[in-house]
C-alpha cells in the first residue's frame, strides 16, 4: 500500500483562533463550520475563531472544534485533488479519520464527539484523576512503574506514542506514586499533565458504556479506505468494526507508536497532518525518521502540501 496517509489530532491540539484563516480563504472550509454549527445549535466558529482557551479547554467543545478545524483542513486539500490510500487519528482523531474515509457523515460525528466530550469528563469527578508524561523510559518499564504503584487504585498507560514516551492516567494519588517511581527508574522527565479527566485507562469505563449507546444509533458504512485503530493499532475496513473500535478506544490505550509502524509496515512512507497542531507529524518523524511528514493547519499550508505531493487545483 504506497501513497499518503492522512493523519488526524486529538485534544489538546487546540488553540484559540483555530480555523479562522481557513475560513477566510476557502468557501469549502467556511461551509464545514456553518455545517457544525447547525448540528449542534451553537455558533463553533465563533468558539474556534474568537474563543478564549479556557472555553476551548471544556472537553465536549474542544472535541467537536478540533474535529471541525481538522474537517475544514480536509476540504482543502480534497477540492485541490488530495486523496489519502489510508488514515489514523489520536484518540478523538480517529473519528475525523473516519470522516474523511466516508464511515460516517460529519454532522453524526460531531454531535457524537460533544457527547463523547462530556461522558468523558462526567466519568470521573473533577480532581479525582490525573494523566503525566514518562519520557525516556520504555513502555514495558512504564507498565511494571504502574503495576507498582497502583495499591489498589487504576494506573495504566494511556498514550503510548513512542518507545520511550508514555503518557500514564489513573487515579491522581496512584500517578503521583507512578510519576515518583518512574523517576526512580531512571526516567528522564516525569511530569503531570494539565487535563480535565483521566483518558484511556479502566476509569472511563463508564463513558465507554455510554457512548455505544450513542454509537448504536449512528449509521457506519464501510470506510472507502483502510483506517487504522487506536485500540488495536491496525487497519479497519469496514462500519462495524469501526464502530467497535470506537467504544473500545475509550477506555484503552492509543497505540500511537504501533499504529505508525504498521502504516510503515504497509508500505506507507508519507504522512499529511490535518488540523491544528504539529504534535503528530514530530511523532512520526521520531519513529521513522525516513517519512516524509507534511502538517496543514492553514492556507500556505495547504499551498505547500499540495505542491509537494502534485495533486491538482
Amino acid at each position: 500500500m504506497s501513497g499518503v496517509a492522512f493523519l488526524f489530532p486529538g485534544q489538546s491540539s487546540q488553540h484559540p483562533g483555530m480555523g479562522r484563516a481557513l475560513a477566510d480563504a476557502y468557501p469549502e472550509c467556511r461551509a464545514v463550520f456553518d455545517a457544525a454549527s447547525a448540528a449542534l445549535g451553537v455558533d463553533l466558529a465563533s468558539t474556534c475563531f474568537d474563543g478564549t482557551e479556557e472555553a476551548l479547554a471544556r472537553t465536549e467543545t474542544t472535541q467537536p472544534a478540533v474535529l471541525t478545524v481538522s474537517i475544514a483542513a480536509l476540504r482543502a486539500l480534497e477540492r485541490r485533488g488530495l486523496h489519502p490510500v489510508a488514515a489514523a487519528g489520536h484518540s478523538l482523531g480517529e473519528y475525523t479519520a473516519h470522516v474523511a474515509a466516508g464511515t460516517l457523515s460529519f454532522e453524526a460525528a460531531v454531535r457524537c464527539v460533544r457527547d463523547r466530550g462530556r461522558f468523558m469528563q462526567e466519568a470521573v469527578p473533577v480532581g479525582a484523576g490525573a494523566m503525566a508524561a514518562i519520557l525516556g523510559l520504555d513502555a514495558a518499564s512504564v507498565e511494571r512503574v504502574c503495576r507498582d504503584s497502583a495499591a489498589g487504585e487504576v494506573v495504566s498507560s494511556a498514550n503510548l506514542n513512542g518507545a520511550d514516551q508514555v503518557v500514564i492516567a489513573g487515579h491522581a494519588a496512584a500517578v503521583e506514586r507512578a510519576v515518583a517511581r518512574a523517576l526512580e527508574a531512571g526516567a528522564r522527565r516525569a511530569v503531570r499533565l494539565p487535563v480535565s479527566a483521566p483518558f484511556h485507562c479502566a476509569l472511563m469505563l463508564p463513558a465507554a458504556r455510554r457512548l455505544a449507546g450513542v454509537l448504536a444509533g449512528i449509521e457506519f458504512g464501510p470506510p472507502a479506505f483502510a483506517v487504522y485503530g487506536n485500540a488495536d493499532a491496525q487497519p479497519i475496513r469496514d462500519g462495524a468494526r469501526a464502530k467497535d473500535a470506537l467504544v473500545r478506544q475509550v477506555a484503552s490505550p492509543v497505540r500511537w507508536h504501533d499504529l505508525v509502524r504498521a502504516m510503515i509496515g504497509d508500505g506507507i512512507e508519507t504522512f499529511v497532518e490535518i488540523g491544528p497542531g504539529r504534535v503528530l507529524a514530530g511523532l512520526v518523524r521520531r519513529i521513522h525518521r525516513p517519512a516524509r511528514v507534511f502538517s496543514v493547519e492553514d492556507p500556505a499550508d495547504v499551498v505547500e502540501v499540495v505542491e509537494a505531493l502534485g495533486a491538482v487545483a
